[in-house]
């Protein structure tokens, strides 16, 4: 899961200029609804240990068609930044259709594996990120996590390929117990040679079977028991960010994620349904994937500013269970300052960039 795209502001060629004024506008409207993750496809090629998608790979999805029109709501809700992911979206046959449809009006980011996007060079010209999931450097572990042979050298392969191609590509580690001691060594790896990294932090479904999308039960290998370390991690990628505009999370996000790793507090209260949501492989619309589906996408329109969404908004504000990286990250940057401060976090980046 992601929150890249925002947080990526400002480097190289990802954001085209001409979708930024349509971007502006909408993150004016109000409610302030801006990010939507959208797990597209339950198909999966691998099988990750920390992930238990593919053990229901559901072939069940939304024709292109109903996509786009469920994209065309999002749009007028106000939403700026789509994630697809999965699965593996890459496995939709229509995939370049939809990405190409989703980047007019979005800041637009799509997984793979590193296993298909070698083979859909031209499908992915039109988005503004790939995010290829990568945990280590040492192969023979990645292969490990991702339940599948040869998948570290796809995913090299795929990263070197991709930059040739001019199409904008980042690694997104998992951070977990597995990989906590070597995610520095990692960024610098990665940062050094201008490649973006933005982070995922292993967390588990509370509630699997009453989700909207079950990704997966808790797993003693990758749950982080030593919180002294991910708080030292924190702070030195905040060290990093003060030279380094390759490493994709932002300030605030690194000081909520060390508080909590040292406190078990929370310093911030979720916002699911007012700054995110999601959306599952057959349209279904909940406020994070681990809550139970409250309408279709369909009709979201209909009940949006309805008494129901209040309440559920409110009774969303009080969960303290998950620990997803992108939940946080869109609670800690909710409503137009929640934007504003993005936009200072990447001031650095983003005058460069405009001033190319």
């Amino acid at each position: 899961m992601a929150y890249i795209g925002l947080s990526g502001l400002g480097d190289g060629s990802m954001i085209d200029r001409s979708k930024i004024l349509g971007l502006a506008s909408r993150s004016l409207k109000r409610p302030s609804l801006h990010h939507a993750q959208w797990f597209i496809t339950r198909r999966c090629n691998y099988r990750c240990r920390g992930c238990n998608v593919w053990l229901d790979s559901d072939s069940a999805e939304l024709s292109t068609e109903d996509v786009k029109r469920g994209l065309d709501i999002l749009r007028d809700l106000g939403v700026l930044e789509i994630v697809f992911s999965g699965g593996n979206p890459l496995l939709r046959d229509d995939i370049g259709e939809i990405l190409d449809y989703a980047s007019k009006y979005f800041v637009t980011t799509v997984y793979d594996n590193g296993s298909i996007a070698l083979n859909k060079i031209d499908e992915l010209r039109s988005v503004d990120f790939v995010a290829i999931s990568l945990d280590t450097l040492d192969e023979k572990k990645n292969d490990y996590l991702k339940g599948v042979s040869g998948a570290w050298r796809r995913a090299m392969e795929a990263i070197e390929v991709l930059r040739k191609e001019g199409i904008s590509v980042g690694v997104s580690p998992t951070i977990s117990q597995m990989n906590i001691y070597e995610i520095i060594d990692f960024t610098k790896y990665f940062t050094e040679r201008g490649i973006p990294v933005w982070y995922c932090l292993y967390a588990y479904d509370y509630q699997p079977s009453r989700g909207a999308f079950s990704i997966g039960k808790r797993n003693d290998e990758y749950e982080i028991t030593d919180g002294k370390m991910l708080a030292e991690v924190c702070d030195a990628l905040m060290e990093m960010k003060k030279e380094n505009r390759y490493i994709y999370i932002t300030t605030r996000t690194l000081k909520a994620v060390k508080h909590l790793a040292l406190t078990g507090e929370r310093i911030w209260r979720c916002r699911a349904l007012r700054s995110f949501l999601v959306v599952d492989h057959m349209g279904r619309v909940s406020g994070c994937h681990c809550k139970e589906p409250i309408v279709s996408i369909f009709d979201l329109p209909r009940i949006w500013m309805s008494p129901m969404i209040k309440r559920l908004q409110n009774e969303y504000s009080h969960c303290r269970n998950c620990t997803y990286l992108c939940y946080i990250f869109y609670s800690v940057h909710a409503g137009l300052t929640g934007l504003l401060s993005i936009l200072f976090d990447r001031w650095g980046s983003i005058r460069a960039y405009m001033g190319k």
